[in-house]
């Protein structure tokens, strides 16, 4: 059994369509890289699958349960379950690093502040930053916070990681640094959807490809298959421009 099943899914801005008919099966522990051109739904449909845009259409289940979008029970534990990570951090500028990984989890969850706390100290030290626990956002690079943003989200102990545009407001130098924790995380088994236009890491990271167009997918396959030997029409032409330019 899939670990996220999407089938059929559609959303809606108003009245205009941006996800129609969306399928894709995400097996356990396995990088999917979600590629396409601009406005082509990418990163509606992480939003969709957390319900910041409401599906109109279609099912989502994540580990043999349905989601009901419509119940705020089901909507809860689908989120309880998933971390999305944006290319804006959304810190408390306020609280210093280790505050911001801890407050969710011990005032909303109810968690254990001490246990809590070790868990996000070792969560630093793996992306790097075991030194900035008490630092705050606005002391810290570009790069820096997005590491941050991505223990943020692993301290909640999330079954299913995704991943939005999170290098595209970062220096190029600076992508590097997150796209090392990123492929660090998909040795360890996470399950994880990425959004990016770094096109040679997810060729290099990814499991298989999602390439997307006009809200729909176009076509899946392996890394090889899309950048290579795409196909589809809409995935060769896409490709031949990025790989062009």
């Amino acid at each position: 059994m899939a670990h996220l099943e999407i089938t059929a899914l559609g959303a809606c801005y108003g009245k205009v369509a941006v996800l129609d008919d969306v399928s894709l099966s995400v097996e356990r522990g396995e990088l999917v890289g979600i590629v396409g051109p601009s406005g082509s739904g990418k990163s509606t449909l992480l939003r969709a699958l957390v319900g910041l845009v409401p599906p109109t259409a279609g099912t989502v289940v994540l580990d043999g349960h349905a989601v009901d979008y419509a119940n705020a029970l089901s909507l809860r534990a689908m989120r309880d379950q998933t971390a999305i990570v944006f290319q804006q951090y959304n810190f408390f500028q306020n609280m210093n690093v280790l505050e911001n990984l801890t407050v969710a989890p011990v005032k909303i969850r109810g968690r254990n502040r001490s246990e809590t706390e070790k868990e996000a100290r070792a969560l630093l030290a793996r992306v790097g930053l075991a030194d900035k626990e008490k630092a705050y956002p606005d002391e810290l690079s570009g790069g820096q916070q997005q590491r941050v943003a991505i223990a943020r989200a692993l301290v909640l102990k999330p079954a299913v990681v995704l991943l939005d545009e999170v290098t595209a407001a970062l220096d190029p130098e600076l992508v590097r640094d997150v796209m090392d924790v990123v492929q660090d995380l998909a040795r360890d088994g996470i399950t994880m959807l990425l959004v990016s236009h770094e096109m040679g890491f997810i060729r290099e990271a990814a499991h298989r490809v999602v390439m997307m167009d006009a809200g729909r997918v176009v076509e899946v396959g392996p890394p090889a298959q899309i950048f290579g030997d795409a196909q589809q029409e809409r995935t060769r032409a896409f490709m031949s421009r990025i790989i062009r330019h």
